[in-house]
């Protein structure tokens, strides 16, 4: 085996930054490296599994732990007897907590998609989340930073370049001149009009500045998808989740987006059972679903996190909240039925990954003519649809 072994667990800045680990530990040929999560209570149960099953696969190896689970849970972590030691979430990028030589080599493209991290931390306090606990305050790349990596990226290959970031329209904030983000997305495509692609990662939309808008609605290379983090769709509930936006903000900003641009696919992340929810405040967020389009619904059951407001406040019961979620599920899946139908017969341009599928711009995922290479972007015209793909 050549270099460590990373398991990558949870976000996209969490792929981003193992990409950074394996270039960091590429002569570490017996070690083992969790990057774990600990976003939801099943995320951190996930990340013990994934440690057993890693000291299953490899009994000989060294096997340590980073990640947000292993700030937020380092004591039951690292209690674990597969374990062999934790490595700060914080620190996870510099060589010295490796304690093995700085890289010279660049940074391998693992994927056909870069997934690049131009910020890190959160500086909010929603009364769910533990991430800050894990990830520190809000910290970006300068644009100089980021033009570099992707510029590393599109030497050696990759179709698509995703930013991301724990609150990725938080970035600059902490920076000088405190540009929005809409700059820096300006400055890669001016900078590399030979990028075919960039896709943005979750967005909190109200933080969507004019420049970033301008850009999503006009210009072809940034993709017609956008993925909000919009949680529910009651005012009260997001109120207590210490959101900081209105359903009707969030209403406002797809509304315009979709008359500038109407093909554009929306995504979101939504919660189920929030403590306090009650019935009208569950069939709020299934009407958001409906009516903001959501095609791309990413459902969480609401889980309590030690330590944060949310887990002291009335609990809905887990029968309940897995109801409700499968209930959100559902009105998802009608959602996106009848758009992925409106695909066929239309001309897709797809990325191919390494699996045989691939994405449209609009990320619907597509199954791809076998022996098609990976990074290669084609036309499709698909005339049905497999298992949720369009063939």
């Amino acid at each position: 085996m050549s270099g460590a072994e990373i398991v990558s667990l949870g976000c996209r800045l969490n792929i981003a930054e193992s990409e950074r680990m394996r270039a960091l530990l590429s002569a570490e040929n017996n070690l083992v490296v969790v990057n774990s999560c600990a976003v939801t209570s099943e995320a951190v149960r996930q990340t013990r599994q994934a440690i057993r099953k890693a000291r299953r696969a490899r009994p000989d190896a060294r096997l340590l732990v980073t990640g947000c689970a292993a700030e937020i849970e380092r004591e039951q972590l690292g209690a674990m007897p597969e374990v062999d030691g934790l490595i700060a979430n914080t620190s996870k990028l510099d060589a010295r907590a490796w304690n093995v030589p700085a890289a010279s080599a660049p940074i391998p493209t693992q994927h056909t998609r870069a997934f690049i991290a131009v910020q890190n931390g959160c500086d909010h306090a929603c009364t769910f989340c533990v991430i800050p606990q894990g990830r520190g305050q809000s910290r970006s790349l300068t644009v100089a930073e980021v033009l570099r990596e992707v510029e590393t990226h599109l030497e050696q290959g990759a179709s698509e370049v995703i930013l991301t970031g724990v609150d990725v329209t938080s970035w600059g904030h902490d920076l000088p001149d405190k540009p929005p983000l809409g700059h820096l997305v300006g400055q890669i495509l001016q900078r590399f009009p030979q990028l075919p692609r960039l896709r943005m990662s979750s967005l909190d939309g109200i933080e969507v500045d004019d420049e970033l808008f301008e850009l999503f609605t006009h210009e072809p290379r940034v993709m017609p998808h956008i993925h909000l983090s919009l949680q529910h769709g009651h005012d009260l509930i997001l109120k207590r989740m210490k959101r900081r936006h209105s359903r009707a903000e969030a209403d406002g900003l797809v509304a315009r987006l979709k008359v500038a641009r109407p093909e554009i696919a929306v995504g979101a992340d939504i919660i189920a059972g929030f403590p306090t929810e009650s019935e009208e405040h569950h069939q709020a967020n299934i009407a958001m679903i409906r009516e903001l389009d959501i095609v791309h619904a990413h459902i969480f059951p609401y889980s309590p996190r030690p330590g944060t407001p949310a887990a002291r406040m009335p609990q809905v019961d887990r029968p309940e909240i897995k109801r409700r979620a499968a209930e959100l599920r559902e009105a998802a899946a009608h959602i996106r039925a009848p758009w992925l139908e409106a695909q066929l017969g239309r001309s897709h341009r797809v990325l191919a990954e390494k699996d045989g599928t691939g994405h449209a711009e609009n990320f619907a995922r597509a199954l791809l003519p076998e022996g098609t290479n990976a990074g290669t972007i084609l036309t499709i015209r698909p005339d049905k649809i497999k298992e949720g793909m369009l063939v």
